[in-house]
């Protein structure tokens, strides 16, 4: 394993790059914007500037991958992004997600009206001072709405130029091959990290087609990463920290694999981007799986 000790200035460029859809060339470790808003995901950051400072220090280390909805604040993510980012470097790929609505703090329903994810999607437009989303994501599947008409909405939308590429949330295999026959589908985001593993068929499927597969909660240490834990005593042996071991086994899981950890400050957003240095070798993993079974 690498040891990190000897990286000054951490970068994304290590664990390599990824084309979603065939022509977005991203480096492989992202950012999630869920932790910049205020608590419980609602209302706006506790320290704005700092905010500002995280998310402009990502994209100087490298993150080109910037992955957020309108239901995260709601609205106060994206208005950061563009807040921070704008004007936007060529090479940014902002995803984004609509398709659920915050009635109050800690709840989430989706909505998968076509009407409402048209609604939706000029919103995020508006608020990331965008013309077009690179990457947007249908947030959840709505039960109440067959997935082929929230699905031909976003379609329509493609077709206006106002949408790049089109991707799924928290679905099954299933649901991913009954939305491509309607659309091209090229990520799916699950969430799926050294504990929670559940997704595995999803992320085995999406590796087979070259789909995106983008885990959300990636950083799940828990009680593994406790004093005196068997991924704390795994940290200490690699001179790591257990976020950073956490990360650099989903890097290794496949190549279609971005994580996209969030952080609100700028220190451990330095942290989680060292993750990319670290090399892990059959043993190391071995290791790791034996960690979160034992």
């Amino acid at each position: 394993m690498t040891d990190l000790s000897d990286a000054a200035v951490p970068s994304t460029a290590p664990a390599g790059s990824f084309r979603i859809g065939g022509d977005l060339e991203v480096n492989r470790l992202g950012y999630g914007t869920m932790q910049i808003i205020g608590p419980g995901y609602w209302g706006p950051a506790r320290d704005e500037a700092e905010a500002v400072r995280v998310l402009r220090r990502a994209v100087e280390l490298g993150v080109n991958l910037i992955d957020t909805a309108d239901a995260y604040g709601p609205f106060h993510a994206e208005q950061l992004i563009a807040k921070a980012l704008r004007p936007y470097r060529h090479d940014l790929v902002i995803a984004t997600k609509g398709g659920v609505v915050r009635p109050r703090p800690g709840e989430w329903q989706p909505v998968g009206r076509p009407e409402y994810l048209r609604h939706a999607l000029e919103l995020s437009l508006r608020h990331l001072g965008l013309e077009r989303i690179d990457l947007y994501q249908l947030h959840r599947v709505d039960p109440q709405v067959p997935l082929e008409e929230s699905l031909g909405e976003l379609r329509e939308l493609q077709q206006e130029g106002k949408i790049r590429h089109i991707g799924l949330s928290e679905v099954s295999v299933e649901e991913i091959e009954r939305a491509r026959l309607v659309v091209d589908i090229v990520s799916v985001q699950n969430m799926y990290n050294l504990v929670e593993r559940s997704a595995q068929d999803v992320l085995d499927h999406t590796t087979r087609e070259n789909i995106a597969f983008i885990p959300w909660f990636p950083v799940a240490t828990g009680l593994l990463a406790a004093p005196g834990g068997p991924l704390d005593a795994l940290a200490k042996e690699y001179d790591a920290s257990p976020a950073q071991l956490a990360l650099a086994w989903l890097l290794h899981r496949a190549p279609n694999v971005l994580p996209i950890p969030g952080t609100s400050k700028v220190a451990h957003l330095e942290e989680n981007i060292a993750a990319s240095s670290v090399r892990l070798d059959a043993a190391d993993i071995e290791a790791l799986n034996r960690a979160v079974t034992a």
